[in-house]
């Protein structure tokens, strides 16, 4: 895995999981029973987004390792996901 590879990996994890830790504890307007005029009901009294960004940065951290060790190392390979998917014959196997 190269550096680009390796830094494009992490960016997809970063996103993906601050779209899972985003509405976690999430307090709406109407939770709090305060909803300013002109907002809907729905909109984040406090979103807490600098914690959810530094949690969210910790996670994909963790995640981006073991993900960049099982590429790294070898333990799942292209040829593996090709084995998954088209079977022992490859791509032999469609044109048939």
């Amino acid at each position: 895995m190269g550096i680009t590879s390796g830094l494009v990996l992490f960016a997809v994890i970063w996103f993906m999981t601050f779209l899972c830790v985003i509405p976690v504890r999430l307090k709406t307007q109407g939770d709090m029973g305060e909803v300013v005029p002109g907002t809907h009901e729905s909109s984040p009294e406090r979103h807490n987004l600098k914690l959810k960004a530094l949690i969210t940065t910790g996670i994909s951290l963790v995640l981006w390792a073991l993900f960049a060790w099982i590429i790294i190392g070898g333990l799942i390979t292209v040829d593996d996901i090709e084995r998954w998917t088209y079977g022992e014959d490859g791509l032999r196997s469609l044109s048939n």
